[in-house]
């Protein structure tokens, strides 16, 4: 039977704040980079030239532009966000930065909408807690991925921190491993240097 997360009762459909405005500003705030460090995690994913990268909840684009810097402009990032509003935000802003390798995508809350094979690494920063589903979501996404690829996650610790979304609303980083294992997806390596949010790597489960 599905678990399904828990949405604040003061936050959207898509558990985002109603105020997106102040949302969005939140999420690109300078402090942030303190914590979430977003240079070493795109440096940990080991991207490189050519590569696809399949960006779920890219919101307004705090990583996008980094990854589309990565992958060159013979690469190419899939933003996938769910919030037909912040969307609009993210393309504003990769008109801006004439990211012109970066394909915005309306996903569902339960499907990311991807082509099937499309991409390398798929990278899920502060959303996990927002699925409905976790093992579908995860198989979903494991279909997305080429031969050989990975899936990063990274997501609050269920305690408390400084930032972040209630605790209650988290995803515990041992249920998160159990919904993998039951979407046939292995860890692969966990990194511990953000100081709130685990950071772990998967890929799908050779068949026997």
């Amino acid at each position: 039977m599905a678990r399904h997360r828990r949405r604040h009762p003061r936050h959207g459909r898509h558990g985002n704040p109603p105020d997106l405005r102040a949302f969005l500003a939140h999420m690109q705030a300078p402090g942030r980079a303190r914590w979430q460090r977003p240079r070493r995690v795109v440096q940990a994913l080991g991207l490189r030239r050519g590569q696809t990268v399949c960006e779920i909840g890219a919101g307004s684009g705090y990583f996008t532009l980094r990854l589309a810097r990565a992958v060159g402009p013979r690469g190419h990032v899939f933003a996938v966000e769910a919030e037909p509003r912040i969307l609009e935000a993210l393309g504003r802003r990769l008109r801006r930065g004439r990211a012109r390798n970066v394909t915005p995508v309306l996903a569902r809350d339960d499907d990311p909408l991807l082509p099937a094979a499309c991409g390398d690494v798929a990278l899920v920063v502060n959303t996990y807690h927002h699925v409905p589903d976790g093992p579908v979501y995860l198989r979903k996404l494991a279909r997305a991925l080429r031969p050989g690829g990975r899936l990063a996650i990274i997501d609050f610790h269920r305690r408390a921190t400084p930032v972040g979304p209630p605790v209650a609303h988290r995803v515990a980083r041992e249920t998160l491993l159990a919904d993998a294992r039951r979407a046939g997806l292995a860890p692969v390596a966990e990194l511990g240097f953000l100081p709130y949010q685990y950071f772990v790597v998967l890929r799908p489960r050779r068949r026997r």
